[in-house]
């Protein structure tokens, strides 16, 4: 069960059955109702046993909320207060906003069941104050839908039961310690305007100010220090105060009224300003790094899901750009830069010599296809897989920016690697800044799922994976494929000729030929597929795609990453501590040989890795696009 609903309830029977309606027209179904009653003297329980609620003895609020948790099934807690209703898709909004936002506990958003502008105003600066302060001191005015884990729950030992006021912002506030805390931006509820009728906007706007004072300062309210009553039976205002509000509301309607006017006149002239431009779906630009393989392969699989929704316009170089370029339409090509590598070994400065040759080249590029291009589409947002020109048109054109990557995970987890590689990571870590720069969220594809720092607006999904790959049914033949996309590794694989009991199929040279035990293949997706799933082990650097493409079909891994590439000298460093294979910094044909005798130990171990389909980072990415577009 996802739900289990807990409202607490004394003498509710005028304001109950309209909660419950309101979940009855829910499209979401999959919950539970339960009311903790506090010895109604009215139908409250009768009312309930008829909706088929679950009914438990209550008491006060945080009592009542406690006694339901304690028979709740759920997986989430949504506590309401009995005077609400809920809004249209409430649950199913809540749901997914807070999946979405790999939350531990979140409130909604209120809307006043009234039509008084002065109730409006009231409850949107009270929206708008929760939502300024949520990451300073997470807050909740009044339980107007609280939803939290129900391991949250329990660990935190509930509601403090020796409150008397401010109990849910004394919950909230402990939860979040734990885990994130977040207003929902996209599920409202609606609220009951009876306690603004009955004390009045002043009365409530100096209790809830006295207690968020408090609260800010470390201290809880009591509520006798407030005068707060919770049935509810103040005196009614008098009535010149009555008339007093009246008269102000009056003013307030007026003045609502000639700025809805104002409002709909410049409406009309910017529609009709746009109408040339309005576009049925929005508009993405996708831009990819072009080196090596990976990225444009994650890229073919994302961007075939987005088409149905979206426009896209892929901008990337090299061997992306052909790849991409033969699968899609919009496929752009721009200036990028390539990691120079000797015998295996980043040469720093003849990338840097590279780059500096080709800057020139690539800035009049990028300016007539991606800059250009952007100017003339106004795409909603630009996702970046690791490309550096990206963030620099987010920035001068004010375009949203989502990274989608795996090498951001160096940057934004608490990562172990190899100590004698810090000076690499640092670097690493240096350049990865200056490609990505602050976009909205990164979102990080990795096999390994280290913990994301604190505070950071990062989350991790599994590999991307080709359907085609995941579609294989893995055998173990005679054969080791060999994958290396740099081709100053042919020393590396030369010395597989020692193994000359073994068969090696060699993929990343760009040649069909055959050299004793050695098998250069050029490279065709289907052959591939097949000489893959059949292998009884691979060999490679320590490419990310690769690697997670061989931990998907249970080959075991044996990684020689290119030195002075962390990325690289990561994942081999992973492979190895989840045991799924063995990492080394140099190619050693002893060391190979005895890796192959170790098979059966490292397939028992990938035996128990659980394949994912692409389905939840997808959905993350098309999440972020909705809510990070430019409206």
């Amino acid at each position: 069960m996802i739900f289990s609903i807990i409202i607490p309830t004394y003498n509710e029977e005028e304001y109950l059955p309209v909660l419950l309606d309101s979940i009855k027209m829910q499209s979401f179904d999959d919950y539970e109702v339960i009311v903790a009653d506090a010895n109604s003297t009215d139908k409250t329980r009768e009312i309930a046993e008829s909706y088929g609620c679950v009914v438990v003895d209550g008491g006060l609020p945080a009592v009542g909320r406690n006694k339901g948790a304690e028979v709740a099934k759920g997986e989430y807690l949504l506590f309401l207060d009995s005077d609400l209703e809920l809004t249209e898709d409430y649950l199913r909004n809540v749901l997914y906003e807070f999946r979405m936002e790999h939350l531990g506990i979140a409130i909604t958003k209120m809307k006043p069941l009234s039509d008084k502008v002065e109730d409006k105003i009231f409850h949107d600066f009270a929206n708008y104050f929760m939502i300024g302060v949520e990451k300073i001191k997470p807050h909740g005015a009044g339980c107007y839908g609280i939803i939290v884990k129900k391991s949250l729950h329990d660990e935190v030992g509930g509601f403090d039961e020796s409150l008397t006021f401010g109990e849910d912002t004394d919950y909230i506030e402990r939860i979040a310690e734990k885990e994130r805390f977040r207003v929902l931006r996209n599920a409202e509820i609606g609220v009951s305007t009876r306690r603004l009728e009955e004390e009045g906007i002043v009365t409530l706007i100096q209790q809830y100010g006295k207690s968020t004072v408090n609260d800010f300062l470390g201290k809880r309210t009591d509520a006798e220090e407030l005068d707060y009553n919770f049935d509810h039976g103040r005196e009614r205002l008098t009535t010149t105060q009555m008339e007093g509000i009246s008269k102000r509301t009056e003013q307030l309607n007026k003045m609502k009224k000639n700025y809805d006017k104002s409002v709909e006149r410049v409406k009309s002239i910017q529609d009709n300003l746009k109408k040339s431009h309005v576009r049925d779906r929005k508009v993405v630009f996708y831009c990819v790094c072009g080196e090596g393989m990976g990225h444009s392969i994650r890229t073919g699989v994302i961007v075939e899901r987005l088409i149905e929704k979206y426009d896209v316009y892929i901008f990337t170089y090299g061997n992306a750009y052909d790849y991409l370029n033969s699968k899609f339409d919009n496929v752009h090509e721009i200036g990028g830069f390539n990691t120079v590598y000797i015998n295996n070994k980043v040469d720093n400065f003849k990338t840097l010599v590279s780059a500096l040759k080709r800057n020139p080249h690539n800035l009049k590029s990028n300016y007539e296809e991606l800059y250009k291009k952007a100017k003339e589409l106004s795409p909603d947002v630009i996702v970046t897989d690791f490309e550096i020109y990206s963030t620099y048109v987010s920035k001068l054109l004010n375009i949203p920016l989502i990274s989608l990557d795996n090498m951001h995970i160096i940057t934004q987890a608490n990562i172990s690697y190899p100590q004698n590689q810090r000076l690499e990571m640092l670097k690493a870590k240096a350049v990865i800044k200056t490609y990505v720069v602050k976009p909205k969220i990164h979102i990080i594809t990795s096999f390994f799922y280290p913990k994301v720092r604190g505070n950071h607006h990062a989350v991790i999904y599994p590999p991307i994976i080709r359907d085609a790959i995941l579609k294989l049914k893995p055998t173990v033949e005679d054969h080791i494929i060999v994958y290396q996309t740099s081709k100053e590794s042919g020393k590396l694989v030369k010395r597989l000729k020692a193994l000359k009991d073994e068969n090696f199929i060699v993929y990343g040279f760009n040649k069909e030929e055959v050299d004793g035990n050695l098998t250069y293949k050029m490279f065709n997706e289907d052959v591939f597929y097949d000489d893959l799933a059949s292998a009884k082990a691979v060999v490679c650097n320590g490419g990310f795609t690769f690697i997670s493409e061989a931990i998907t079909l249970k080959k075991p891994i044996y990684s020689v990453p290119a030195k002075g590439n962390f990325e690289q000298i990561l994942n081999g460093y992973y492979v190895q501590r989840l045991g799924y294979g063995e990492y080394h910094e140099v190619m050693s044909a002893k060391r190979l040989e005895k890796f192959l005798k170790k098979l059966p130990k490292y397939q028992e171990k990938l035996s128990k890795v659980k394949n994912y389909n692409n389905d939840g980072i997808i959905k993350e990415l098309i999440y972020r696009i909705e809510q990070y577009s430019k409206k």
